[in-house]
């Protein structure tokens, strides 16, 4: 009896059928991730020191903080330069006008090769251009991501060595190769 009811059902009926059937399931599968992911990101917080912060680096893919941090490590801002971005916007017109150079930077900043490399910092997710109320501006800050990144290092960020650095140029600069 149980074929002959298949038999009588329109093809059409028989194709919605399998369909709900298939969507059901890909609501239960995905329910399930979904479950699964945020006890991660709760465990992650609760491994954290009493802090509960919900890093935007669960979101992100390694090769992305890989290069991220090698672009850290290449480009000629030390630490302080980062601090001083996580705490107040700078624009490259105000950091290469800045006498103390020596405490943000390996090398003397000129106003466009330090707002080439803001922008490379940009892209790779580590600065963003900050907003006011006329919409952006020149002025950058720290993302999140790029505050995640600084936390790995405990002091001085280290320097990259020539292959890192030549690797680091060639994704910059030639990124189709």
């Amino acid at each position: 009896m149980g074929d002959l009811r298949l038999l009588q059902q329109t093809a059409s009926g028989w194709r919605r059928g399998c369909q709900q059937q298939h969507n059901q399931l890909a609501t239960s599968i995905s329910l399930t991730l979904f479950t699964a992911t945020l006890g991660i990101k709760r465990e992650e917080n609760d491994l954290r020191s009493g802090k509960v912060v919900t890093s935007s680096t669960t979101l992100v893919s390694e090769r992305a903080l890989k290069r991220a941090r090698q672009a850290m490590r290449c480009l000629p801002f030390r630490r302080a330069f980062y601090d001083d971005l996580e705490h107040e916007a700078r624009s490259s017109t105000q950091l290469s006008s800045q006498q103390d150079w020596m405490a943000i930077s390996r090398k003397p900043l000129s106003c466009s090769s330090t707002e080439d490399d803001l922008i490379w910092l940009i892209q790779v997710g580590v600065l963003r251009r900050e907003v006011d109320g006329q919409g952006l501006t020149e002025r950058v800050r720290l993302t999140p991501m790029g505050r995640d990144l600084l936390d790995h290092w405990d002091g001085e960020i280290p320097r990259a060595d020539a292959l890192q650095v030549m690797h680091h140029w060639l994704r910059r600069h030639r990124p189709r190769l």
